[in-house]
């Protein structure tokens, strides 16, 4: 169903009514790119979500706004079977902030019919954040989806071996981000991801290193083990 002006004009009514500047600051301390962001916390933005429904025409609208959370309500009230692929490239070729695109993958982009084939794609692309989507639907994938077989992922872990020494911030946290997340599926993909990062690890990259350490250090804890019905390492 086409929304009315008013489904659109009342939320943008009431995100400006709750925004808030003094969070602006705060969000841009941890990476959010402050530029059209209105500070609103995402239990705000879901509440909004859940009153508004699935509704394709007025997630067009409010991705079309340019307002940060607008773009975040954008992907929790699309319907993933209405997502071209057009609107995927679009979409993703405009994200400008971590936030948006991660919250955008985990609601709307992991479910989509494009979801293994962008993430393959996007993995190799040059723009940080277009690459960080291929890399945060590896994770998403990993948690969301218990209908991929660990053959798709073992695919994902050599991407991840591969772009393992980019440098950039938001890059090596979604690659990080991927490898953590296909080593908690199971015990199968832990001992894969496992070998991966030991050989990430031997790559000549301050990114490769930090990437390689951080996840060992959860692959290999008592927490992980025990979720996956290992013993203990001790």
């Amino acid at each position: 169903m086409k929304p009315s002006n008013a489904d659109y004009n009342w939320i943008i009514k009431t995100l400006n009514s709750i925004k808030n500047p003094r969070n602006v600051e705060g969000m841009a301390r941890f990476g959010i790119n402050p530029n059209g962001t209105l500070g609103i916390p995402i239990p705000e933005l879901r509440k909004i979500a859940s009153r508004a429904g699935k509704n394709h025409e007025l997630a067009l609208q409010l991705w079309d706004s340019g307002i940060h959370e607008a773009r975040i309500l954008a992907g929790y009230i699309e319907h993933p079977m209405c997502v071209t692929e057009r609107q995927f490239e679009k979409w993703a070729s405009q994200f400008d902030s971590w936030d948006v695109c991660d919250q955008v993958c985990g609601s709307l982009f992991d479910k989509t019919e494009f979801a293994i084939s962008k993430a393959r794609e996007y993995s190799s692309r040059e723009e940080e954040f277009v690459k960080r989507t291929g890399f945060v639907l590896m994770a998403c994938l990993a948690v969301h989806d218990r209908r991929l077989s660990d053959k798709t992922f073992v695919e994902f872990l050599g991407l991840v071996k591969r772009e393992s020494a980019d440098g950039r911030n938001f890059v090596k946290k979604a690659v990080n981000w991927a490898l953590r997340q296909i080593g908690k599926r199971n015990k199968f993909l832990n001992s894969k991801a496992k070998g991966i990062a030991r050989e990430i690890e031997l790559i000549d990259s301050p990114a490769a290193k930090w990437i390689a350490k951080d996840a060992l250090r959860e692959l290999e804890s008592d927490k992980v083990r025990l979720r996956l019905g290992m013993k203990p390492s001790g």
